[in-house]
């Protein structure tokens, strides 16, 4: 039996050399790890120090700080960046057809917002609707993420052709051009797009947003960031905005934060 005051379980000497990591990229980044799943984020990061032949985290975090190159590997390790045209195009579509409409009957600007953007085809495929709606001019699109490669990705918009594999045929063929193997996005588009860097969990948010586009990506954070973030946009949205979220990222309880249920996956701020 445990006796009284007894000091609890030490960390193995595994665990501390991580929490200290974890410590010390927070204190030289502002990047708080301790926001994500601990055992997905832990286990990624460990294949990619054992990768570059460092036995601990301490050593990793040392070369981290004397090699760029290494520090954006980190990066692009630590954030999620996989992304499509079109993601789920039946939700798309619904924006299209049903939400967007409703907001242009509303609004003569819309405030439209792509929360951890990767490499840009969210922002794109956003810039494609609105364009195709006549609007694109006369809204605003910015596009944010924390890691400054897939921003410099975005900006030059430059993809793959399986990355287009759900772009409807018409807008393919009207706002990409075929490169080097590759397909070049619509510098129309492009103009309309402010890519901006920005971490979620530390930075202040924008306001009064019709829509703001967060998916594929809260699955990632624990549950205390994730509430921390939903609180944070739903404050960020106009009364009637909405959020747009990934198909792995119902939100229960959307009350809570002062949003309802609009679709599915959209959920509209009631105050």
């Amino acid at each position: 039996m445990k006796e009284l005051g007894a000091s609890p379980l030490r960390r193995s000497p595994e665990d501390e050399d991580f929490a200290r990591f974890v410590a010390d990229i927070r204190r030289t980044t502002s990047i708080d790890l301790s926001q994500y799943k601990e055992t997905q984020m832990r286990r990624r990061l460990t294949t990619l120090r054992l990768k570059h032949g460092f036995n601990d985290f301490a050593s990793y975090f040392a070369a981290l700080s004397a090699d760029a190159k290494l520090r954006n590997e980190f990066l692009d390790r630590m954030t999620i960046n996989v992304s499509e045209f079109w993601r789920n195009p039946n939700r798309w579509q619904v924006l299209k057809d049903k939400f967007f409409p409703e907001m242009i009957k509303q609004t003569n600007r819309l405030q439209v917002w792509s929360a951890a953007c990767s490499t840009g085809e969210e922002p794109y495929t956003l810039a494609m609707i609105l364009d195709r709606l006549g609007v694109l001019e006369s809204s605003s699109i910015l596009a944010t993420d924390i890691d400054e490669g897939v921003l410099a990705k975005a900006k030059e918009g430059v993809y793959l052709e399986r990355s287009l594999r759900d772009v409807p045929a018409d807008f393919s063929r009207a706002y990409f051009k075929p490169e080097d193997g590759a397909f070049r996005v619509a510098d129309k588009l492009k103009r309309a797009i402010r890519f901006q860097k920005q971490n979620l969990l530390l930075d202040p948010f924008g306001e009064r947003y019709d829509l703001i586009v967060c998916r594929n990506v809260m699955i990632y954070f624990t549950e205390e960031a994730k509430a921390t973030l939903y609180a944070k946009f739903a404050k960020a949205l106009k009364p009637g905005g909405l959020l747009f979220v990934g198909s792995t990222e119902q939100i229960f309880s959307p009350g809570q934060y002062g949003l309802e249920t609009a679709d599915t996956f959209f959920y509209r701020r009631t105050v």
